[in-house]
C-alpha cells in the first residue's frame, strides 16, 4: 500500500509551493511506503508519494505521468480487475510502460475522466493533476477502504493526504480541536460523518470524487449501495442463493490474490476469517500463512479456534500473545498513527498481529465487512426484537403499570447483570429506534453526555445531534426493511471506523490489508438476499455459515460472534489503574473544561467498585486525553512511554 499527499494553490493566491513542504507532507507517511518515494512539483501544485511495492515491484514508481506529460497521478490502493482492464486498453491501442494498476487508472482517467471510476473494482484513493486544465481530481473507493483527507483554505488552496498528520505538516493548517464533534465521537466511537476531530479537515466520502480548479471545489457521489424495497429480493431456491453467494465470495477472494509479493491471512478463529482462510487455501499451491493474536486471559484468547481452522486448512500458522504492558506501551504510538483517539482496544491487538505478519508477508486478507453486510452483530437481532415486543408492550400495558415494572427493575442491585440488561430493553426504554438502537449501543448516551459535558461546552454545542450522520443514512432508503436500513446505516458510518482501524494499524507495520467481503459486486448482490439468509432467528450471517458448511469444522460454523475482546476494564481496575490517575483524572485533563470533574470521578469510582458498563467509557476518555496531549499540547508519543525510532520521533517533532 502507499501514502499520498499534496496541495494545489490557485493562481490568485500569493502562496508558493516549496519542495521542503511537499517532502514534509510525504515523509511523515514513510510507514505507509518504506520501499520508495517520489515527488512532482509544477506551477500551482505539489504531489508526494511513499510506496509499498506490491505489483510490478521494479517499475511502478510514483508519481506516474501520462506519455504526453499532461496527467500526473499519486495512487494508493489495488484495482483487482486491473489485468482485464489492461488487456482491454492494450487492445484499444494503449501502450503500457509498466504492469502496475496505477498506470491502468491513469490511462482510464485520461480517456474517460470521472466515468473511469465505474470500471474500477477494488480499494483506492488517488489524486490526478491535469496540467492543461490546472485541475486536481481526487477519488476514493466505494466503501472507503483506503483513507483520504482534505482541507480547503480561505484563499482556495487545497491540501490532501492519506493521513491527517500529512496535512498538518504543510504548515498551512493549524491543529485545532473540532469540539462540535465530541457528541458524535463519544456516542459512536468515532466521528461517523465526513468531518473529523480536526477543525477544517474532512474525509473525502466513500464513493465520491472531488474536483478542484483554481480554488473552486466540486464534490460528487459516483456510487452508492442501493437498498431494495421490502420484499424486492432475489427469487429462487435458498440453496441456489447460498451456492451463488459462495461462488461470488470465491471470486472476491481470488481477485485479491493479485500480488508480486507473499500474501497471508489474519485468522481469529471466527467465521469471517475462517471462511477467507478456507477459500484461499483452495486457490494456492503452498500453505497459506496465517496470523493470530491473543492475550493471556481466557476471555480474550481465541487461539484454540484459530488453531482448529489452521489444522483443518493446513496453513503455515503464526501466533503472538500480547502482554498488557506492551499493550499500554504501544497505545500513544498508535494514537499518533490513528490521528484520532483509538475507538476500540482491539486496534492495539491488530497492530501486534500486523507487526508479526510483516515479518513474513507484505499483504494480508482479512474478514472485515461481513458483519455490516450480512447482519453479524447481535445488536441487530436485539433491536428488531425490542422494537417489536416494545410496540406490543406499550399498546397493551397501561403507563402506570409500565412505570411500576421499571421501578422494580431499578431497585435491583446496581451490580446486577439482570438489572443492567433489562434496563437496555423495552422494559427500561421507550420503543423507539432512537432509544433502542442509537442511544442503547452508544458509548456515552445522550443522558450520559448531558451529565458529563461542562456547562460551557453544553452552551457551545447547543442542540448538536450525535446521531445526525447515522440518522441520515438510516432515512435514505425508507421503503426497505428495518434490518436492511440498519445494515446500510452501519456501512456508511460504523464501518468507516473499522476500515480506518484496519488500514492504519496494518500500515503502521507497513503491510497491506485486503477485504474480500467488501467486493462491491458481492455486496450489491448480497443486499438483495432475503432477510432470513442474513439473520435467521439467533443465527447471524446465515448465508455465510451455509456456504462454508463443507469447508469449515462444525464448531467454527456454530460459534457466536466474540468480536475481539480485550480485558481492558480489568486492567484499568487492576495493575494499570494508575493510568486513570495519569490521564483521565489528572488535573491537566480536568482543566480542559470539556467535562464536569465530579462526573468523571464518579465514572472512575463506579468502575473501581466493580460496576459493569464503564470499560468503554474509560477507554474513550483515556484515548481522548492522550490524543489531545500529542496533537495539541505538543507531547511526543515517546513522552508517554513509547521508545520510537528516530524517524518517527523526528516526524512527530516536526
Amino acid at each position: 500500500m502507499c501514502g499520498i499527499s499534496g496541495l494545489a494553490i490557485p493562481a490568485s493566491s500569493a502562496r508558493a509551493i516549496s519542495e521542503a513542504t511537499v517532502l514534509r507532507m510525504r515523509d511523515i507517511l514513510t510507514h505507509r511506503g518504506p520501499d520508495g518515494a517520489g515527488i512532482f512539483l509544477a506551477d500551482g501544485v505539489g504531489l508526494g508519494h511513499r510506496r509499498l511495492s506490491i505489483v510490478d515491484v521494479a517499475a511502478g514508481g510514483q508519481p506516474m505521468h501520462s506519455r504526453d506529460g499532461r496527467f500526473h497521478i499519486v495512487y494508493n490502493g489495488e484495482v483487482y480487475n486491473h489485468p482485464a482492464l489492461m488487456q482491454q486498453l492494450q487492445a484499444a491501442g494503449v501502450e503500457y510502460a509498466t504492469r502496475c494498476d496505477t498506470e491502468t487508472v491513469l490511462h482510464l482517467y485520461e480517456r474517460e475522466g470521472p466515468a473511469a471510476l465505474q470500471q474500477l473494482r477494488g480499494m483506492f484513493a488517488f489524486a490526478i493533476w491535469d496540467s492543461l486544465r490546472r485541475e486536481l481530481f481526487l477519488a476514493r473507493d466505494r466503501f472507503g477502504v483506503k483513507p483520504l483527507y482534505y482541507a480547503t483554505l480561505d484563499d482556495g488552496t487545497l491540501i490532501f493526504g492519506s493521513e491527517i498528520k500529512s496535512l498538518l505538516q504543510s504548515g498551512l493548517l493549524r491543529a485545532e480541536f473540532a469540539r462540535q464533534m465530541l457528541p458524535d465521537l463519544l456516542a459512536n466511537y468515532a466521528p461517523s460523518g465526513d468531518e473529523t476531530l480536526f477543525a477544517g479537515v474532512r474525509r473525502l466520502p466513500a464513493g465520491h470524487w472531488l474536483r478542484w480548479r483554481d480554488g473552486s471545489v466540486t464534490l460528487e457521489r459516483y456510487w452508492d449501495l442501493a437498498v431494495p424495497p421490502a420484499g424486492d429480493t432475489h427469487r429462487g431456491n435458498p440453496a441456489d442463493l447460498v451456492r451463488e453467494y459462495r461462488e461470488r465470495l470465491e471470486e472476491a477472494v481470488r481477485l485479491r490474490l493479485m500480488a508480486d509479493v507473499p500474501l497471508g491471512v489474519f485468522l481469529s478463529g471466527g467465521i469471517d476469517s475462517a471462511a477467507i482462510t478456507a477459500l484461499m487455501s483452495g486457490m494456492v499451491s503452498e500453505p497459506v500463512k496465517s496470523f493470530s493474536v491473543a492475550f493471556a486471559e481466557p476471555e480474550a484468547n481465541e487461539f484454540q479456534y484459530a488453531r482448529m481452522v489452521s489444522a483443518h486448512c493446513r496453513t503455515d500458522h503464526h501466533e503472538v500473545q500480547a502482554e498488557p504492558a506492551e499493550f499500554f506501551e504501544a497505545l500513544p504510538h498508535l494514537v499518533w498513527h490513528e490521528d484520532e483517539p483509538i475507538a476500540h482496544p482491539s486496534s492495539i491487538a491488530l497492530y501486534f498481529v500486523s507487526r508479526l505478519a510483516a515479518e513474513h508477508v507484505k499483504v494480508v486478507l482479512t474478514g472485515e465487512g461481513s458483519d455490516e453486510t450480512l447482519a453479524g452483530y447481535n445488536r441487530y437481532r436485539v433491536t428488531l426484537a425490542n422494537l417489536s415486543l416494545g410496540g406490543w408492550y406499550e399498546r397493551v400495558t397501561p403507563a402506570g403499570l409500565r412505570h411500576a415494572v421499571r421501578g422494580l427493575v431499578d431497585r435491583l442491585p446496581a451490580h446486577s447483570t439482570t438489572r443492567r440488561r433489562l434496563l437496555r430493553t423495552f422494559v427500561g426504554l421507550p420503543a423507539t429506534l432512537e432509544s433502542l438502537y442509537f442511544d442503547n449501543f452508544a458509548v456515552f448516551s445522550r443522558a450520559w453526555q448531558q451529565r458529563l459535558f461542562s456547562p460551557g461546552l453544553q452552551a457551545e454545542l447547543g442542540a448538536t445531534d450525535p446521531y445526525r450522520a447515522m440518522r441520515q443514512a438510516f432515512d435514505r432508503w425508507p421503503s426497505a426493511t428495518l434490518l436492511d436500513r440498519l445494515l446500510y446505516a452501519d456501512t456508511k458510518t460504523y464501518l468507516h471506523e473499522l476500515l480506518m482501524k484496519q488500514d492504519q494499524m496494518s500500515m503502521a507495520a507497513s503491510i497491506e490489508s485486503r477485504v474480500p467481503f467488501l467486493d462491491h459486486p458481492l455486496v450489491e448482490w448480497s443486499m438483495r438476499l432475503p432477510s432470513s439468509l442474513k439473520l435467521r432467528g439467533y443465527t447471524t450471517k446465515a448465508v455465510l455459515r451455509d456456504a462454508m458448511r463443507e469447508l469449515l469444522p462444525a464448531p467454527i460454523l456454530a460459534r457466536k460472534k466474540m468480536g475481539f475482546p480485550v480485558p481492558v476494564g480489568a486492567w484499568l481496575r487492576g495493575p494499570f489503574r494508575h493510568l486513570l490517575d495519569s490521564y483521565v483524572l489528572h488535573e491537566r485533563a480536568l482543566a480542559r473544561g470539556l467535562f464536569r470533574p465530579e462526573v468523571v470521578r464518579e465514572i472512575v469510582a463506579r468502575h473501581d467498585a466493580g460496576e459493569p458498563g464503564h470499560d468503554q467509557k474509560l477507554w474513550m476518555l483515556l484515548n481522548l486525553e492522550i490524543w489531545q496531549r500529542i496533537f495539541f499540547d505538543g507531547d511526543l508519543p515517546a513522552d508517554h512511554g513509547w521508545e520510537m525510532t528516530a524517524t518517527v520521533a523526528a516526524a512527530g517533532a516536526a
